[in-house]
């Protein structure tokens, strides 16, 4: 009896002295470790990849999609249309997931695709503007169309064929925060001409903040939009 007790109490005792020692070793020294070498070697990417403005205020993250919307008339009212700001370049749709309906009083970040085909909505494999309301192919032409009527200057008439993909789809995520070289191109007109800048002002920055494939063969050229509009917001206040 008295070896079966001792025996019970040296099991419990070794339990708890590695419970003890992996505690301290999985949940104290390792995430220090990871953290500490986050921290040393990739400070930008372990604190979110925070992007500042010139007077150094964070103002968001290069790895998540803003929107850049007038203010609402009426804030409350959550059925009143959301207008973009035109003096901006704007990132891809976002609306993918549609409207929160969880809490009607916030806006909340809604990640994720609509996991509609590619044809929802269209007739005879053809999207056409009998499309069905709320399919894919429905909102792909009002987008479509939106993006040629916000785009088009007195001098600068957008043709539908030159309008890309990115420019009336969202992302798998819905949180793009780039857009490509083709849609940022497309915008310039209107971006100088609410900004009172030249043409060639505004594509100048949307060269300087293209960027290439990754190592030269993965992915595709990008622009990210909000460094763009930091950018463009210091070039309009100068």
């Amino acid at each position: 009896m008295n070896n079966s007790v001792a025996n019970t109490a040296r099991l419990i005792g070794a339990g708890l002295r590695a419970l003890l020692v992996l505690t301290v070793i999985c949940g104290v020294l390792y995430p220090l470790a990871v953290t500490g070498i986050a921290q040393a070697l990739f400070n930008d990417k372990a604190n979110g990849s925070e992007i500042k403005d010139k007077s150094g205020q964070v103002v968001g993250s290069s790895l998540i999609g803003q929107t850049y919307n007038l203010p609402k008339q009426d804030p409350n009212n959550p059925d009143e249309a959301v207008k973009p700001d035109l003096k901006w370049f704007q990132p891809r749709p976002s609306n993918g997931l549609g409207s929160n309906s969880v809490n009607t009083q916030y806006s909340l970040i809604l990640s994720g695709a609509t996991n509609r085909s590619g044809d929802n909505g269209a007739i005879d494999g053809t999207c056409t503007e009998d499309a069905e309301e709320g399919t894919l192919c429905a909102q792909v032409l009002a987008a479509k169309e939106a993006v040629i009527t916000d785009n088009s200057t007195n001098g600068y008439k957008v043709k539908p064929e030159d309008v890309p993909a990115d420019a009336v789809t969202s992302s798998g995520s819905g949180l793009d925060p780039d857009i490509s070289p083709a849609y940022a191109e497309l915008q310039t007109h209107r971006v100088a001409e609410k900004n009172n800048l030249s043409v060639a002002q505004v594509e100048k920055l949307v060269k300087d903040h293209t960027e290439g494939r990754l190592l030269g063969f993965m992915g595709e050229p990008r622009v990210n939009v909000l460094e763009l509009n930091i950018a463009l917001k210091a070039l309009s206040e100068n």
